[in-house]
């Protein structure tokens, strides 16, 4: 019996998760600040997704800020706390098939009607897209992020 107990053990061992550890230790480097005010009612309950090889879901950004127009890639970067590779992107290039119009639109009504498109790179593979509207009557930037594996 103690070798079906060792034969189990060792299974049980060999079959463990190992990628469980890793993924942690990955997201951990992905982690930006998203939230440091109240988050518009129109942006917490957003049920969509960006689909990559991740398919996360569209999640609330609401960050103070006292500039008047939309920061720019290095402020952006600051804000959220982020050291790396960042960069703006059309509507087009962010969305040429047009699924992410409701995000668009829910970014808008949230902020002052507009809404800038930035993406910021993990590594290789890995990065956040940030859609997000000002809202000038509050000082905050609103809107929406998600994560993205593209390989």
């Amino acid at each position: 019996m103690s070798s079906d107990d060792a034969y189990s053990s060792f299974l049980d061992q060999a079959n463990q998760d190992t990628s469980a550890s890793k993924a942690t230790a990955n997201n951990k480097t992905a982690r930006t600040k998203a939230v440091d005010t109240e988050i518009p009612v129109g942006l917490q309950n957003v049920d969509q997704y960006y689909t990559s090889e991740a398919d996360e879901p569209f999640e609330p950004v609401s960050l103070r800020w006292d500039g008047n127009n939309m920061p720019s890639e290095d402020e952006l970067a600051d804000l959220v706390g982020h050291d790396s590779e960042v960069s703006t992107m059309s509507t087009k290039e962010f969305d040429p098939r047009g699924q992410y119009k409701d995000v668009l639109q829910t970014v808008e009504k949230a902020g002052d009607g507009k809404s800038r498109i930035f993406r910021i790179g993990y590594g290789k593979t890995r990065v956040e897209y940030y859609v997000i509207g000002l809202d000038r009557e509050k000082g905050r930037i609103v809107g929406l992020k998600a994560k993205a594996i593209e390989s």
